[in-house]
């Protein structure tokens, strides 16, 4: 009971022979395969799963088309140049009904030269059948007719041959030695693909990376910014020894020295040397703005003080805790 669009009418001699081009869909009418009894019904699997496209595991009825047929030629072909299938029969049907769907649907077979190769003493028989022995058959395989049949059997039927004549054609630019239309899909397809497959190892892959890369942004920020209190310790450092410089002997040349001596070049010198690092200015003018207020030189405190408090109102807001303390020094003072 198939239909006119299952069934290839060819003469052979004087006689006509049909041929069941629908592989995915076939009764045995001649004889029984099993002893048990089995009826087809609505949800259920139907076909030969390992002729089986993608898109009839899918049980919608949608997108089945003659890429479907090309799909099945391709395993045809695969069969015929390794020996085995792209998916063994007795490993697929050990699997459950939606094990098998989901192979047919997500797990791509090994490519035909990769299948002559692992599959061990079945690939030395298949390569005697073919007069060649297993690493011949292999390096004959690999490129042309491993894109060729990859292409047949490509998961997504948008990639496959539009109909088995396109197929037919690739075989023969193939055979004549021209350059062939199949060809290996693209680092992005691979990459979309394997994503599509491991969802959850990539999204917790993905998390792992981000959290790495999170990690050592946060030690790079953190490494900056001690490097930058080092110098800004630095750039302090030199600014308080050159400050002091003239209480050395050899500068004072023996003379006493007094707190406002030392404090009135370096007033003087704060806005300039210490510009690249305003809070640190502003720090150092209150400091020295409290000096000059504790040694009874209000009027020498007052314009460092006054400055001290502009800037961390400028840099840090009037809200801030250092800059409410500066302007509460002011006022005091």
């Amino acid at each position: 009971d198939l239909k006119p669009s299952n069934v290839l009418v060819s003469i052979v001699g004087d006689h006509p022979q049909p041929k069941v081009i629908d592989f995915g869909v076939a009764k045995a009418t001649a004889q029984r395969l099993t002893e048990k009894t089995m009826f087809t019904e609505l949800g259920m699997l139907i076909g030969t799963p390992e002729y089986m496209s993608p898109e009839q595991a899918e049980m919608t009825g949608l997108d089945v088309d003659t890429r479907t047929d090309v799909y099945a030629l391709g395993v045809m072909l695969y069969e015929l140049l390794t020996g085995g299938l792209p998916f063994e029969s007795k490993e697929l049907r050990q699997a459950g009904f939606e094990e098998i769907r989901r192979r047919i649907r997500e797990v791509d077979p090994p490519k035909p030269s990769t299948k002559v190769r692992t599959q061990g003493e079945h690939s030395t028989e298949a390569a005697k059948n073919r007069q060649t022995d297993p690493g011949k058959l292999a390096s004959r395989l690999q490129g042309d007719l491993d894109w060729i049949v990859m292409k047949a059997l490509e998961k997504d039927r948008t990639r496959r041959y539009g109909t088995p004549s396109e197929l037919s054609a690739d075989l023969q630019r193939h055979l004549k030695h021209e350059p062939v239309l199949a060809g290996p899909p693209s680092a992005t397809y691979r990459t979309r693909k394997f994503v599509r497959r491991h969802r959850f190892g990539v999204a917790v892959a993905s998390l792992a990376v981000f959290g790495l890369a999170a990690f050592g942004v946060v030690m790079a920020i953190q490494a900056k910014t001690i490097a930058r209190e080092h110098d800004r310790a630095e750039r302090v450092s030199e600014f308080l020894v050159e400050l002091f410089r003239v209480s050395d002997p050899s500068e004072a040349r023996g003379n006493s020295i007094t707190a406002r001596e030392v404090l009135d070049p370096g007033a003087q010198r704060i806005e300039k040397e210490l510009e690249r690092e305003r809070l640190v200015q502003a720090h150092m003018m209150l400091t020295m703005g409290l000096v000059y207020r504790n040694l009874g030189l209000p009027k020498n405190a007052a314009p460092l003080m006054s400055r001290a408090a502009d800037l961390r109102i400028r840099l840090l807001g009037p809200e801030h805790p250092d800059t409410l303390r500066a302007r509460s020094w002011l006022f005091w003072n």
